[in-house]
């Protein structure tokens, strides 16, 4: 059973319904060590190699060792400009399907559903497709190119969809889904009537009378097309979470947060505006945060001319912004924000209209007369009266799900699971939690916060399972 139904979800799904990826013959990867060892065994499926062994020695934009390698075998000099083809073929051996069932709340593709859809993908739009089946290929048949070299969020929303009808993949989605618990259970404990679905679908054999023997159960519910909700029980030897962060945003825990015109959310933005609740002439609109979300709300409010307070902790010169961080060419409109946020703090007026930046400033209480008060670095507080505000710090995984909210499947047990500072503690091969046996990782829950790395994982994931199934030929 897999929880979340977004790329990470669909790409394991197509690597366990059968079709295996093998070294395309005369294909030439441009890294000379793992073309060589590629070449050692050309007719052995991916699946089926020493992963670590191939991976050894990659270098690139991951830590994962394994989504390096995935990432480069379908997109060998992607980083480099290169158009150069994957050297993976794909073939369909339904022998070595896995029977699974992928939950998610929404429409394959997950969080992508819930993205304002003309917003401009950080990745270029190639970077988002999925194994044998190239984005750019689909957009043609849209007959549309890629603006800039990227997708909108309404277009790859799209294509997940139809990547899963196109490979066949629907049958093991249920959509609309909800888990609330997963938990190990001793095979004993369930129903005679379980047992028997376990054996039947079981591709290992199961021994009962082993008082040892534990099963996942997950529980939850789905919504009926009355809108009614169904309860369900499954039970599962594995168990894939592949949730992502989007569920809860980072809150500021300071005193009004919880006012009405305090939001988490840039919809609440998009949703003001189209209301007519805020305008030209409405006080500012408070902006915290200094990622790309809080970037995106900035360009769009600049498009609407609404006047907007920008405050952030850190420097505009930190290299740990990401604005620091991404070429100039190839983000214009991101480089922009960043020259605002340069030129136009309080203090010395610039040559943007509507904004202003507040750096090194952090938010100490939201007023009920919408009065926002403000700290600087030195300890000056200022005040300024918004008409709404946006806290987009980031955003965390909902794991109410799993017994101490998955505390304990952290890097650092002691602190709540975060996909940049805490992700989940796996083994970097399989992708197998380290504290719980049977229980998988993947995604921005085990720290790949890409779509082009995601990947790597579902191979890793679908490797370790095959082999737990004996399906791989030795």
């Amino acid at each position: 059973v897999f929880l979340g139904n977004g790329p990470s979800g669909i790409c394991l799904s197509y690597l366990l319904s059968g079709y295996t990826p093998y070294f395309k013959r005369d294909s030439l990867h441009p890294h000379p060590i793992l073309q060589r060892k590629l070449e050692e065994a050309p007719d052995v499926s991916l699946l089926d190699q020493d992963l670590e062994y191939l991976s050894e020695g990659l270098e690139g934009r991951s830590h994962s060792p394994v989504a390096l390698l995935f990432d480069t075998l379908q997109r060998p000099d992607t980083d480099f400009g290169g158009t150069t083809e994957s050297v993976l073929t794909w073939w369909h051996e339904t022998n070595r399907a896995i029977p699974h069932l992928v939950l998610g709340r929404n429409a394959p593709g997950g969080a992508w559903h819930s993205i304002e859809g003309s917003m401009v993908t950080l990745s270029r739009g190639e970077w988002m497709g999925l194994p044998d089946l190239p984005f750019k290929d689909w957009l043609k048949q849209k007959r549309r190119g890629l603006r800039n070299n990227r997708a909108t969020a309404e277009d790859i929303a799209q294509y997940y969809q139809h990547y899963v009808m196109k490979k066949g993949l629907q049958k093991n989605f249920r959509c609309g889904t909800v888990v609330t618990s997963v938990r190990k259970v001793s095979a004993e404990s369930i129903s005679n009537h379980a047992q028997k679905d376990l054996r039947e679908n079981s591709d290992s054999v199961w021994n009962f009378n082993e008082k040892s023997m534990e099963v996942f159960q997950v529980d939850g519910f789905f919504k009926t097309v009355k809108g009614d909700k169904e309860s369900f029980s499954i039970y599962a030897e594995n168990v894939v979470l592949a949730t992502g962060t989007y569920d809860s945003p980072t809150w500021l825990g300071v005193k009004g947060e919880n006012l009405s015109y305090v939001h988490h959310q840039l919809s609440a933005l998009e949703e003001a505006v189209k209301n007519n609740d805020i305008g030209i002439m409405s006080d500012p609109v408070l902006i915290v945060g200094a990622g790309l979300t809080a970037a995106d709300a900035i360009l769009f409010a600049h498009h609407c001319n609404i006047p907007v307070i920008h405050v952030f902790r850190r420097r505009v010169s930190d290299p740990g912004l990401i604005f620091n961080q991404l070429p100039k060419m190839m983000y214009p409109e991101y480089h922009k924000v960043h020259q605002m946020m340069k030129e136009q703090s309080a203090a010395c007026a610039g040559p943007y209209e509507c904004y202003v930046s507040l750096p090194e400033h952090h938010v100490l209480s939201f007023g009920k007369d919408k009065k926002c008060i403000f700290q600087d670095k030195n300890g000056y507080q200022k005040a300024y009266k918004i008409s709404m505000a946006l806290v987009l710090t980031g955003s965390n995984p909902n794991l109410s799900f799993l017994p101490n909210n998955g505390i304990d499947l952290a890097m650092d047990s002691d602190q709540p699971v975060n996909s940049k500072r805490n992700p989940i503690d796996v083994d970097p091969f399989t992708y197998e939690c380290t504290q719980e046996k049977g229980l998988y990782a993947l995604g921005p829950l085990a720290g790949d916060n890409f779509v082009r790395f995601v990947q790597g994982g579902a191979l890793a994931v679908a490797s370790s399972l095959l082999k737990k199934a004996n399906k791989n030929p030795p």
